[in-house]
């Protein structure tokens, strides 16, 4: 299993605790600090998210761009992994390209792209995303993947489709690792599953229950042998934690993050979330008080009960988890030191058992 985690770009991760943001301020110094903190403490890759607006705390708070805090932890970072959220229908491919060619060899070779097709329609009406319906924004993800790839492995490149069009196009300097920057997706509607199975290399979710994960697996597996793909090289997902010493304090955080203030100008996305997404499970305002579903994996109790059910999901062929903490910093360092080695210790006895 690989470790990877949430940047905090939005002042916390948690929709019912307004002050969050004191701990867990949107500010790059921190997002720096929680960056090369990770790389210190063994995590694989951070996740990026790009969202203009807050969605997590209002969208009067702040929240930090996804792309220039991207090549800002590029510089400051040596082998933490940078997987960077873009949204197509903000950005024409060469320009685009220019910028993820230039970042990705600012870091090495250690940029990837989770692309995707885009949900909030308010967001969208004020920074002037292209926003359609909800098919249409696949066939566009389609397109922008395949303009990108041109542009990638071709000097000069030209493309014209339905969505964009350019003619001999010089993109230099190419991506560092054979022209190509992996490319990270998620969906659940049918459209969404068939894109990402035809066009990325890895597919992540939002958080699940073991068996909805199982299934996820499975039938992505299932698409990828009847297009005559390899495999997907990640699986990942996303997952909340609640780490605690005793079954008493971790009950006392989840009454804390899950009392809900339904009225909260933190829920302000979550009529388009749940409207203008092809979801696979109903996701009432008690999912969505914790962002991406997750406290949804019940990665939450005691370290060696957290560090069992990672290997649970580690058995059904999940191989990154991408995690919210909060505070960050504080509960990240706890994870670290008493979850990560215990996963190893637990998966080496069962090894010798066997």
């Amino acid at each position: 299993m690989k470790y990877g985690y949430w940047s905090p770009l939005y002042g916390g991760w948690l929709r019912n605790i307004e002050d969050e943001y004191r701990q867990s301020p949107a500010t790059f110094e921190y997002v720096k600090e929680v960056a090369q903190t990770a790389e210190k403490l063994g995590f694989d890759m951070t996740l990026i998210a790009e969202l203009f607006l807050n969605d997590i705390k209002g969208i009067e708070e702040p929240a930090l761009d996804a792309w220039s805090t991207t090549a800002a932890i590029a510089a400051v970072t040596e082998k933490l992994n940078i997987l960077t959220a873009i949204r197509p229908g903000y950005y024409k491919p060469q320009t685009f390209g220019k910028m993820a060619s230039n970042i990705d060899n600012i870091s090495n070779g250690r940029l990837a792209l989770n692309v995707v097709s885009a949900w909030w329609e308010e967001e969208a009406r004020q920074y002037g995303g292209a926003f359609t319906a909800h098919d249409d924004r696949y066939k566009r993800t389609e397109e922008f993947l395949e303009a990108l790839n041109e542009l990638f492995t071709k000097t000069p490149a030209s493309f014209k489709g339905d969505f964009y069009e350019f003619e001999n196009t010089v993109l230099l300097p190419k991506p560092v690792n054979n022209k190509h920057i992996p490319i990270y997706a998620g969906g659940e509607s049918e459209t969404g599953k068939q894109t990402i199975a035809k066009t990325c290399d890895s597919y992540v979710m939002h958080g699940g229950t073991l068996e909805e994960i199982k299934a996820k697996i499975s039938e992505m597996n299932e698409r990828r042998v009847g297009l005559g793909k390899p495999d997907f090289e990640t699986f990942g997902m996303a997952a909340f934690i609640v780490c605690r010493d005793t079954k008493e304090e971790v009950q006392a955080e989840l009454e804390r993050i899950t009392t809900m203030n339904p009225e909260s100008k933190a829920y302000a996305g979550y009529k388009d979330f749940t409207s203008k997404s092809q979801l696979n499970v109903k996701v009432s305002k008690e999912d969505y008080c914790v962002s991406n579903r997750g406290l949804r994996p019940n990665l939450v109790g005691t370290p060696e009960q957290i560090a069992k059910r990672i290997l649970e999901f580690e058995e059904v062929g999940l191989n990154l988890l991408i995690l919210q903490f909060s505070p960050h910093l504080e509960e990240m360092k706890i994870f670290a030191e008493k979850v990560m080695p215990l996963v190893e210790q637990l998966r080496n006895e069962k090894a010798e058992v066997i």
